[in-house]
């Protein structure tokens, strides 16, 4: 982020310090780390402060979804953005995989994964424009690749590029905040 916007201020939140390089954290001006169950609470604190908002796998970690979800779109100006990914419902019925390619293969996952209506429905009550979504995200060439080199994921027991797309395993949406 801080590649392509370098003047904006870049918060990285997470509950655990997964393979972040030392120069990934550098390019924060905030790293923050808590645990699942603290993870609303430095959200919370932003309220009306923030332009956009990026959860990449965030949701299905943290123990309250519904209060961090509602304190990131509290974070949010009006008119901010916000991207969220997150496993499919449909990934509990996946293989398993190093990568993870089913729900349950992520020890620290919790409890099922988000369901996508309930956060449709939390941004549409929180006054959000939704853009895209997708239930499964599947877009043609990744998911074309994954069906190419899915003989050698199942071979290796793990995911490839694309072997998330040909099955679906992410959910995605993307909104904007409404006056």
């Amino acid at each position: 982020v801080k590649n392509i916007l370098p003047n904006w201020h870049y918060i990285g939140l997470d509950v655990g310090d997964y393979n972040q390089s030392s120069d990934s954290k550098s390019t924060a001006d905030e790293y923050i780390i808590v645990p699942p169950e603290e993870f609303a609470a430095p959200i919370w604190e932003r309220r009306n402060r923030l332009e956009a908002v990026l959860s990449s796998h965030n949701l299905e970690h943290c123990k309250d979804r519904v209060d961090v979800l509602s304190a990131m779109c509290e974070a949010l100006r009006v008119g901010g953005e916000i991207f969220l990914s997150f496993p499919s419902e449909a990934s509990i019925n996946f293989p398993n995989r190093l990568g993870p390619l089913n729900y349950y293969d992520d020890k620290t996952h919790q409890e099922k994964p988000p369901s996508f209506e309930e956060v449709l429905n939390i941004l549409k009550e929180k006054k959000f424009e939704i853009r895209y979504a997708s239930r499964q995200y599947r877009p043609k060439l990744l998911m074309m690749i994954g069906f190419l080199l899915e003989p050698l994921s199942v071979l290796f027991n793990r995911n490839f590029l694309g072997t998330w797309e040909l099955f679906g395993f992410e959910s995605i949406i993307h909104a904007v905040k409404s006056p």
